[in-house]
């Protein structure tokens, strides 16, 4: 199987729960035991406080988009995904902010708005690494 984009190096302990939550499709958030506040990028300190009194949980795994850009050339020769595709930053409900592409729907800046709604999806790329992607979120009451 080809990949369509270079596989991440999940190497340092402290992201260990976030790529295992992914391989379970749950988005793992690290968070603080002192100031209550989520964040992301994964590290061994609270980038509010500074204590190290961090636990792991469960996001909701929506969100809102809160930027994004339109790709109309691949990023490098290791990246396949055909474009045009959507990078985005994702502001999810927990607060933290995160980068990822938005799928499925039009690359197009008629469909694409900031703010608009979204939701979680995962793409499995080996048994080991899973990926976040975003996707507009399904209106409520819309059955899975």
């Amino acid at each position: 199987m080809e990949l369509e984009r270079p596989l991440p190096h999940p190497i340092t302990p402290e992201a260990r729960p976030y790529w295992e939550g992914l391989r379970e499709h749950r988005l793992m958030l690290p968070g603080c035991l002192d100031c209550g506040r989520s964040f992301f990028y994964p590290r061994i300190v609270c980038p509010y406080c500074h204590s190290r009194q961090i636990v792991w949980t469960q996001a909701s795994g929506r969100g809102r988009l809160h930027a994004f850009e339109i790709a109309y050339q691949p990023m490098g020769r290791a990246f396949t995904v055909k474009p045009p595709y959507v990078l985005a930053m994702i502001e999810l409900e927990e607060g933290p902010r995160m980068m990822s592409n938005l799928i499925n729907v039009e690359p197009d800046p008629r469909a694409i708005r900031c703010d608009m709604p979204v939701e979680v999806v995962f793409e499995r790329l080996t048994d080991e690494i899973t990926l976040p992607l975003f996707q507009p979120a399904r209106a409520a009451g819309g059955g899975r």
